[in-house]
């Protein structure tokens, strides 16, 4: 009988995956999987003998979003679903957690067809305090700037920012900066097929509000045990997910993996900062059987 085949689908910068899915091939192929590597967007692969698809790092997404979910929705077998690929590559996906109970970040939305001036994006920032400006569609966080709304040249250079991505045709987001994020850091929780696998904490990704526009760098603190109420927050915004996912394919689906990110909120609970359902890190390499787990529930949706 032939082995069952996947495809782990990965972008030209990361030809061999993330450092933290290395040997993620040999596991699977260890459990009698024909396991590959692809390049999204490489024309010489035929993806309707690709098997099973899984997106992994696919960090480049973001500069072509339409063409990437265009292509997800031409995948015979894609996990996580191609709709849920369309939906979750926009943060305006946040807008639909928001209207079914879930806490966001409060965000001011700048689009482009609103033709704003750069006074106009000037009005729209925060009187006071620290905030954030990025594009609603990103991944990794980069293109995201942290800005003091009481410094004149920070204040510029957040406008110059907003401004250069709404010409380029793209939605911003505007949220002030959270001062638990320096406190405490955020929290990932990591969930393979519908089960809370592991969580992690992350230092704050934008350390220096007063330069032009910062790079997001990410430094995961270590692997954690989330508290009741952090499992609780999680279940929420999961279960929001799947009622959205039942809304859209017309019937429930555990996600293969799904990581969500949140942050205290300074009033005893928490704000949801985003998903990642599609390529966003798993910090497998957090647990000593992160790959082997991983391997595990795909194995599991491969075989039945």
């Amino acid at each position: 009988m032939a082995k069952k085949r996947v495809t782990l689908v990965t972008c030209a910068q990361y030809p061999d995956l993330s450092e933290d899915e290395a040997g993620l091939v040999d596991e699977l192929n260890s459990r009698g999987v024909d396991a590959r590597i692809a390049i999204w967007n490489d024309p010489h692969v035929d993806w309707e003998e690709a098997g099973v698809c899984i997106i992994r790092a696919v960090r480049d997404y973001a500069t072509n979003r339409e063409e990437f979910v265009q292509w997800a929705h031409q995948v015979p077998r894609l996990l996580n679903p191609a709709d849920v690929t369309e939906w979750a590559t926009d943060k305006h996906y946040l807008l639909n957690l928001q209207d079914q109970g879930v806490p966001v970040i409060p965000t001011t939305w700048l689009e482009p067809e609103q033709n704003l001036n750069k006074h106009q994006v000037h009005t729209r920032f925060p009187a006071y305090g620290e905030f954030v400006v990025k594009p609603a569609v990103s991944s990794g966080g980069r293109e995201m700037g942290r800005y003091d709304a009481n410094n004149g040249m920070a204040r510029m250079a957040a406008v110059t920012h907003a401004n250069r991505l709404l010409q380029e045709g793209r939605s911003v987001m505007v949220q002030r900066y959270l001062s638990e994020v320096d406190e405490h850091g955020e929290y990932s929780l990591v969930y393979l097929n519908g089960v809370l696998s592991h969580s992690v904490e992350k230092a704050a990704m934008l350390t220096n509000p007063n330069t032009t526009e910062v790079q997001a760098q990410e430094t995961v603190t270590g692997n954690r045990q989330p508290n009741s109420d952090e499992w609780i927050f999680g279940e929420k915004v999961r279960s929001a997910i799947h009622r959205m996912i039942k809304q859209r394919l017309g019937h429930d689906q555990h996600l293969l993996f799904l990581r969500i990110d949140i942050v205290p909120d300074g009033k005893g609970s928490y704000y949801l900062m985003e998903v990642s359902p599609v390529d966003g890190s798993l910090y497998l390499r957090t647990r000593e059987d992160g790959i082997a787990t991983f391997a595990d529930a795909i194995c599991n949706r491969v075989f039945w």
